[in-house]
C-alpha cells in the first residue's frame, strides 16, 4: 500500500509530518528511512534534522542527469555527437559506480582544459559531484528495491493535486487547498475508503 501526504505551507513545519508519519507507521529506526529528493538545501537540512542525520539520502537520479547534461552542453555544445557520447558514458558510469568515475573524469578533464568558460563548468560539475556523492549510489539503492527517481510524486503532485487545484476559474483559501489536498493524497494513496469509514 501507498502512503502520501501533501500540505501548502513553510518547510520547517511541513518536514514535522515526517515524524509523525514515522510513529503511525511504528517506524522507530531512522536509519531504515530513504529520503528522495531533488538536490534542494532544505530538504537535505530537514532530513538531518528530523531523521538525526541517520537517514539514507538519495538524490533523484533525473536532476543528478539534468545537472550533468547542462555541464555536457557547455563543454561540448548542446545536441552534439561529443556531447552525446560524453552524456551517454557519463550516465552509464553513474548508474553502474556512482559519484566517482564521474569526478575521475572531471578531474582529468580539467587538468587539459585550455578554455575559461569550460574549466569553470568543469569545477561546478566537480563541486555538484563532490557535495551528492553519498546520495548517489543508484546500483546500491535499486538493488535494495529502492526507486531513484522521484517522477512518481512529482506526477502525482502535478496530475492529481496541482489538476485538481488549479481547475479553470477555482480560488482558494490556504486552509481550504490543504484540506483538499489531504483528499487527494487520501485518494493517491489508496485509503479513500477506510478514510470515509472513519471520517466525521
Amino acid at each position: 500500500m501507498s502512503i502520501a501526504f501533501a500540505a501548502i505551507e513553510e518547510k520547517d513545519v511541513f518536514r514535522q509530518h515526517w515524524g509523525y508519519w514515522l510513529n503511525r507507521l511504528k517506524i522507530t529506526d531512522p536509519g531504515v528511512v530513504s529520503v528522495l529528493a531533488d538536490g534542494a538545501q532544505w530538504i537535505w537540512d530537514a532530513s538531518f534534522l528530523e531523521f538525526l542525520g541517520k537517514a539514507k539520502e538519495n538524490l533523484d537520479i533525473y536532476h543528478a542527469l539534468e545537472y550533468l547534461a547542462s555541464k555536457g552542453d557547455v563543454l561540448f555544445g548542446k545536441g552534439t555527437a561529443e556531447f552525446r557520447w560524453w552524456y551517454d558514458t557519463m550516465r552509464s558510469d553513474l548508474l553502474e559506480g556512482g559519484a566517482k568515475p564521474l569526478l575521475d573524469r572531471v578531474r582529468a578533464m580539467a587538468e587539459r582544459e585550455q578554455l575559461d568558460r569550460n574549466k569553470e563548468a568543469l569545477r561546478q560539475l566537480e563541486n555538484y559531484l563532490v557535495f551528492h556523492s553519498d546520495r548517489m549510489n543508484y546500483r546500491e539503492q535499486l538493488a535494495a528495491g529502492l526507486v531513484i527517481g522521484s517522477g512518481q510524486v512529482e506526477g502525482a503532485c502535478k496530475n492529481l493535486i496541482g489538476a485538481r487545484l488549479k481547475q479553470t476559474g477555482a480560488k482558494w483559501k490556504r486552509g481550504n487547498v490543504n484540506r483538499m489536498a489531504k483528499l487527494c493524497a487520501i485518494l493517491y494513496g489508496e485509503q479513500w475508503n477506510d478514510y470515509w469509514k472513519t471520517a466525521v
